[in-house]
């Protein structure tokens, strides 16, 4: 199926003009990026604590970072997470200095005593684990089963431990004793235990990560580097499979590639982790595939007119894969888009990172990566036949 068929567009009639709009949007990327420090490390790079926390109540973030700076814990990046009737939030707090421990007991301590009060320093249901709370109900026995056989005791309380603790992970936290009573082997005589001994707390831990300083600098060198080294394996690749001008277009493609998304990923404040470099290494085979295929068309069209000047022999090839970039661009979009919208918090930045990806790697194998070569070619290239610097004028 082909969409355009036997076209004549002049694409590199406005090569330059359209170089001109991607040296702007380059500055305005490394602007934000390098000098204004727009991009939002996350702690897999910059470092510290992350938790993920579900109230019983939507808790107001003011409070929240009011509450934390009180502790000594300092500044401490709060956003709502999810659906705003979920009452969830993440809380970042950076690393403390000379210590790899992050600030996870010093923040629940904190929210404990506002938000849980006299409770504060007692059994929260919410918040202890399954070994946690199948001791204390082996201690207190309350289907008395330890005169039966004691091993027979331990089991059985440990599987009513994990079923409370399973309910608890798939809602969240638990809201209410009557959602305690309707997990299955929980008896009446374990929810008035737990009632007495225990209580339901205004919080629940959903997720906790912790990374040091040293961790997060190596993790940010390591992803530069596999960023950086991709874009030198391509430029290899390119180089062997077709000619050095054809690489120097591709590595000057994707790099713009990788600086203009990086950029609207900046100016759109979406964290910046280890899924995000995946991201742009998907991004850069993404765009280095979308260069070779014209590439490639070239290549085979310089063998059939070879008195031919390179600058129309690059019109026609991309007018000859305008029907396949459009339609495998497009089909990218609608699943990536698809994933954009639907995918959640966790993956938007990825798949953000993808869908602005393809549109600007489409962009750039017509008016970056060919215009480049063809460039390199006019400035560097060895003079044979038509394929010279005089034969394709700039």
């Amino acid at each position: 199926m082909e969409f355009f068929q036997n076209t004549s567009i002049d694409f590199m009639k406005y090569r330059k003009h359209f170089v001109l709009i991607s040296t702007v949007l380059l500055t305005v990327s490394v602007f934000a990026v390098f000098i204004h420090g727009k991009l939002n490390l996350g702690i897999d790079f910059a470092g510290g604590t992350q938790l993920t926390l579900k109230f019983q109540e939507q808790p107001q973030v003011d409070e929240l970072r009011d509450v934390i700076s009180a502790s000594g814990v300092g500044d401490a990046q709060i956003q709502r997470f999810g659906a705003e009737e979920a009452n969830e939030v993440i809380i970042k707090t950076s690393t403390v200095a000379g210590s790899e421990e992050g600030s996870q007991a010093e923040v629940i301590e904190a929210l404990d005593q506002r938000f849980n009060g006299e409770f504060s320093g007692g059994f929260d249901l919410n918040q202890r684990g399954s070994d946690a709370l199948a001791g204390l109900l082996l201690q207190s026995d309350p289907d008395r089963v330890i005169a039966q056989d004691r091993e027979v005791a331990e089991q059985h309380y440990a599987e009513v431990a994990e079923a409370i603790v399973t309910q608890r992970r798939e809602d969240g936290l638990l809201g209410s004793w009557d959602e305690v009573a309707g997990v299955v082997g929980v008896s009446d005589e374990v929810r008035t235990a737990l009632e007495r001994q225990t209580y339901l707390g205004d919080f629940a831990i959903l997720g906790s990560e912790n990374v040091g300083p040293q961790i997060g600098a190596e993790l940010r060198q390591k992803g530069i580097l596999a960023v950086v080294f991709s874009l030198l394996g391509m430029l290899f690749y390119i180089w062997l499979r077709f000619e050095l001008c054809f690489g120097i277009g591709a590595l000057v493609a994707v790099t713009h590639d990788v600086l203009i998304v990086l950029g609207l990923f900046a100016l759109a404040g979406f964290e910046f982790n280890l899924t995000t470099i995946a991201g742009f290494l998907t991004l850069v085979g993404y765009s280095v595939n979308d260069s070779v295929v014209v590439f490639d068309r070239v290549r085979e069209n310089l063998r059939r007119s070879r008195r031919e000047p390179l600058v129309e022999t690059m019109n026609r090839s991309l007018n000859q894969t305008l029907s396949r970039t459009v339609l495998t661009s497009g089909t990218t979009l609608l699943a990536v888009g698809s994933l954009l919208v639907f995918g959640g918090d966790v993956l938007r930045g990825f798949a953000f990172i993808i869908t602005v990806g393809v549109i600007v790697g489409t962009y750039s194998s017509i008016y970056i990566a060919s215009p480049f070569a063809l460039l390199w070619e006019q400035w560097f290239g060895k003079k044979s036949g038509s394929r010279t610097a005089s034969q394709s004028p700039a």
